[in-house]
């Protein structure tokens, strides 16, 4: 039995008429009658009664096709799905976020899918990048997007950069720091310094601008993964932030001596050698798109 025989069975329930149901069918009628003979065979009694130029389903016949129009609606529907599925309008997709990377996408990506895919189901997870690896690996997430700096090459793994931005310490609108002329590292260090986890080469650029004495350890005493409540943080107190400059446009970048000069790459990492879904092409053209698009609103210290 195929899903071909159920379909000549049903076009000729509906004409009634092997002649009008081979036209429909773009079969010849030869051939249709073959279909049909073969599916009574199978199952073992008649569908269908010649009366007069009209062909009438059995009582079998009715039943065999209430039960087979179910299978027919349903391969309609794969094929629809498979259709929706390629044009990225349905489907399941989970993505990993870094501290970074979600602060300045996850809210401009689920609007974005809320509108245009409402049907798709997405979901994000947000976590340190060890533990966003793992899941990947494990295939419970499709694709990460991390700070590129503090992912460790992977055989297994493919990493895209996909955008750049610089980093910066960061204070709220009249923090008393802002009235000195010249900014050096001891004078950020009379207040709290937060961050998110920072990369092994993001210290090493501290350390190389300002002395091993500014290693995080000794430098940031207020850790959190989720920039957002590090931003609130430091908007109500004299908290300074270490952080990607778009994640807090709110917040005043403060130049150093010297400058800091460090920026952050996010990396788009999928499992090596695994085919892609069309979901996650459209994910990431949404994201690339939102991040070279989003204007650069650098506040910085005015000398």
């Amino acid at each position: 039995m195929t899903l071909t025989q159920l379909k000549h069975m049903s076009e000729l329930a509906k004409t009634g008429s092997f002649i009008k149901s081979s036209e429909n069918l773009f079969v010849t009628q030869p051939a249709l009658s073959r279909s049909i003979k073969s599916l009574e065979d199978e199952l073992g009694a008649k569908l269908f009664d010649r009366q007069g130029r009209q062909t009438i389903l059995t009582a079998f016949g009715e039943e065999i096709l209430r039960r087979s129009q179910i299978l027919l609606d349903l391969a309609k529907d794969i094929k629809e799905t498979n259709r929706n599925f390629k044009n990225g309008l349905s489907g399941q997709i989970r993505i990993g976020m870094g501290s970074g990377p979600g602060a300045l996408l996850m809210t401009q990506l689920l609007k974005h899918i809320a509108v245009n895919y409402p049907h798709l189901h997405i979901e994000i997870a947000r976590g340190k990048t060890g533990m966003l690896i793992e899941s990947l690996k494990a295939r419970k997430l499709d694709a990460l997007i991390i700070n590129a700096r503090s992912m460790k090459p992977s055989q297994d793994l493919k990493m895209e950069i996909i955008y750049e931005t610089p980093g910066a310490f960061m204070v709220r609108k009249g923090h008393p720091v802002r009235k000195l002329k010249k900014i050096t590292m001891d004078d950020l260090r009379k207040y709290p310094i937060a961050s998110t986890a920072l990369s092994e080469q993001t210290e090493k650029t501290i350390i190389d601008r300002y002395g091993k004495d500014a290693n995080l350890e000794n430098l940031v005493n207020i850790k959190c993964s989720e920039i957002s409540s590090l931003v609130e943080v430091a908007e109500h107190s004299n908290t300074v932030l270490l952080a990607i400059r778009n994640s807090a446009l709110e917040l005043e970048e403060i130049v150093l001596t010297p400058p800091l000069d460090a920026t952050a790459r996010f990396g788009f990492v999928t499992i090596e050698n695994r085919t892609e879904s069309p979901l996650l092409r459209h994910v990431r053209d949404f994201i690339e798109r939102d991040l070279n698009e989003r204007p650069n609103k650098i506040d910085i210290q005015k000398e």
